[in-house]
């Protein structure tokens, strides 16, 4: 008893006092803010995947990779070919629900990720489907007794533990991956319709129209679908606005509050005893769009690896609109990937002071996340290192820009003991480990680490904090943010110099302190009982005696 109180002392000595380990990367800022500002620059277009802009990103991936020395893991050096299909639906849409003419881009955004010339629906059922969710784990489905075949289904967004957020429906405040606007699309699909469209509201959705609108505007590319998989597929997918779904119902003598208090008290299908007809133009065009992937070897343990995934992809340029257009993305993910950059320098730094880790390190610049995950969710499924073989993953998307914090945000917080090196790490900061502020809006389902956590392997997502760690640091973020308002997939998400990178390289410490040590070791974190991946790789037993 008298050891294991030493012990116990000791381990809270060290856990309150400043770690040099915490503090030992001293990243280069100057250099990290070069590589934003050339990545969000104008002359890269906005980083769409099969562009120009795509063609100037892989050649400074590429050589930033080569510069370092890092492995190249297969015979196409650092590229790792993501077959994609790129789907435009033509403006001049002709779009008729009940009796209400709708504008494409102002009332509703539709696309059909068919190859079909033509996209043609006369007299389709509409039908109010609730969540569009089918989870038999909750003892729900609201396509329960319907035939959705020849059907369009209208869905709210996100899931009923939004509406009742103290309830015990669903995961409560926070968003399950029903909630998923992509899971919508496929269980419509799955149920046979002909259609979806969901319902747009802010607070549920987690971000304005306007969004919707700028990431839906132009080609939309998705991975090259099998026949079967195309076959299966909703022809026509899309969003509506509130104010438009709300006329939609008082056509059909239903109140939308009352249909939205019953959508998320029970489950529901409703006929709305209309009708939608849809005419447009789609053109289909197939082509590779590339991840970019680069390892640093490591020695005892080389063939377990640890991840750093950021996406390199932005959303292009919108040629319809007049003076600037194009969507530098910024932040959103320049940031990202310039931090991943910095942690592969900084590891090649210690591999040649003190010799290799243990486990190798893999650096993945993906593509295609903002048009849903594909270079992450193409990786999984034909991984240049096996899944079972993957240790972890340590997701860079965005980064913080306004100032060091007292508190670390980990979104999803409390899904896997990967989370435990964070931990550990930001206290050595003296800082604080939290959740993100709104789980409603499903942030952990909406990055990279997503694709590898649903396939078994621990992944986090993590940076930033809510609260500055002083009243001048305060007193910037909110004019920054006041700057900023509305820049989320929008054209002023631009490089500023008036960014504070002291936030942003204290959580670079973080990811790279947690990843030093893991690879330093034996350990394979596991996912947390009553996480939806607890059985994929289940947390380590507790210890008993």
């Amino acid at each position: 008893m008298r050891v294991f109180v030493i012990v116990f002392l000791l381990a809270q000595i060290i856990a309150c006092s400043p770690n040099e380990t915490a503090t030992k990367a001293s990243f280069d800022e100057s250099h990290i803010r070069q590589d934003i500002k050339i990545l969000s620059s104008d002359k890269f277009e906005g980083r769409a995947p099969n562009t120009y802009g795509e063609k100037l990103t892989l050649q400074f991936l590429t050589r930033s990779f080569e510069e370092m020395g890092l492995k190249k893991p297969n015979d196409n050096g650092y590229l790792q070919a993501v077959p994609m299909i790129s789907y435009s639906a033509s403006k001049k849409q002709v779009i008729r629900l009940g009796d209400l003419n709708l504008q494409s881009g102002q009332d509703i955004m539709l696309n059909s990720r068919h190859d079909n010339e033509n996209i043609d629906i006369q007299h389709a059922p509409l039908v109010f489907v609730g969540y569009g969710i089918n989870a038999p784990e909750y003892k729900w489905n609201d396509y329960r007794d319907i035939d959705m075949k020849g059907k369009i289904a209208l869905i709210l967004v996100n899931d009923p533990g939004f509406a009742h957020p103290n309830s015990e429906l669903f995961d409560g405040k926070a968003m399950t991956y029903y909630g998923r606007w992509t899971y919508k699309f496929e269980e419509a699909s799955r149920q046979g319709a002909l259609g979806a469209i969901i319902i747009h509201q802010t607070k549920p959705a987690g971000y304005p129209w306007s969004v919707v609108t700028n990431s839906w505007n132009g080609p939309q590319q998705d991975l090259q679908p099998n026949k079967n998989d195309t076959n299966n597929r909703i022809l026509v997918e899309g969003w509506l606005t509130f104010d438009r779904a709300k006329q939609l119902f008082k056509q059909a003598g239903l109140p939308l509050k009352n249909v939205l208090d019953r959508a998320s008290a029970s489950e529901i299908n409703l006929p709305l005893n209309m009708t939608a007809s849809i005419s447009f133009k789609n053109k289909t065009s197939y082509s590779n769009s590339y991840n970019v992937i680069a390892t640093l070897p490591g020695s005892t343990q080389a063939d377990e690896h640890i991840i750093f995934t950021a996406h390199w992809d932005h959303i292009g340029t919108d040629k319809q609109k007049t003076g600037d257009n194009i969507y530098n993305g910024a932040v959103d993910n320049a940031s990202g990937t310039a931090g991943m950059l910095a942690i592969a320098r900084k590891f090649i730094q210690l591999a040649k002071e003190n010799g290799p880790l243990a486990r190798s390190l893999t650096f993945i610049a993906t593509t295609g996340e903002e048009q849903g995950l594909l270079g992450s969710r193409y990786y999984v499924d034909h991984p240049i290192y096996p899944l079972s073989e993957t240790v972890a993953v340590f997701n860079l998307d965005s980064s913080n820009i306004y100032g060091p914090t007292t508190d670390y945000i980990i979104v999803g917080k409390g899904k896997s003991e990967l989370e435990d090196y964070l931990i550990k790490n930001a206290t050595l900061q003296q800082r604080h480990a939290i959740s993100e502020a709104k789980p409603e809006v499903g942030g952990f389902f909406r990055s990279d680490h997503f694709s590898f956590a649903k396939n078994g392997v621990p992944a986090v997502f993590a940076g930033g904090g809510n609260h500055p760690i002083d009243e001048a640091t305060a007193i910037k973020k909110a004019q920054m943010k006041k700057n900023v308002q509305g820049c989320y997939h929008d054209i002023c998400d631009e490089y500023r110099e008036d960014w504070d990178l002291r936030g942003a390289i204290e959580d670079l410490n973080v990811y790279f302190n947690a990843a030093n040590e893991l690879a330093s070791n034996h350990d394979w974190p596991g996912f947390y009982k009553g996480s939806e991946f607890y059985s994929l790789r289940p947390a380590h037993p507790p210890i008993t005696d």
